[in-house]
């Protein structure tokens, strides 16, 4: 595993949510303990020390599946934002906790339902941190 960054306000956010969503048991055990590996593993940083290429909370990033070519684009939220049909998926989705605090061209292995596959972070197309949005 790389060593990931995370935006200090964004980790304890995070760690908020889940925390609130065991307390109404709205997230799986699986679920909370693949988020927590994640922020256990990262370094922490100040918001203004964050890289502009890393993909941090409300960032709309572009990734490719490796073996079908596939590109998608979303931003991740918090929970309470999470709506499909705007493309924001919840950092409790798979593929958000999968990328969180890894940068562009990075390449993550993320098992789906249909087995391993290979998605590539090709693009951040925007980031609050590098925008200047410290608070969001």
């Amino acid at each position: 595993m790389k060593n990931l960054i995370m935006n200090r306000v964004d980790h304890a956010r995070i760690l908020k949510c889940i925390n609130d969503a065991r307390d109404m048991n709205t997230i799986s055990s699986e679920e909370a303990e693949n988020l927590l590996h994640e922020l256990n593993s990262a370094k922490i940083v100040e918001p203004k020390d964050v890289p502009v290429n890393l993909v941090t909370m409300n960032s709309i990033v572009k990734i490719r599946f490796i073996n079908t070519d596939k590109q998608i684009q979303f931003r991740i939220v918090y929970p309470d934002q999470a709506d499909l049909k705007e493309n924001k998926i919840s950092i409790f989705s798979p593929v958000a906790t999968a990328l969180i605090g890894y940068k562009v061209n990075d390449e993550i292995e993320w098992l789906i339902p249909s087995g391993m596959t290979t998605i590539r972070i090709e693009e951040i197309i925007y980031q609050p941190e590098a925008a200047g949005d410290y608070t969001l």
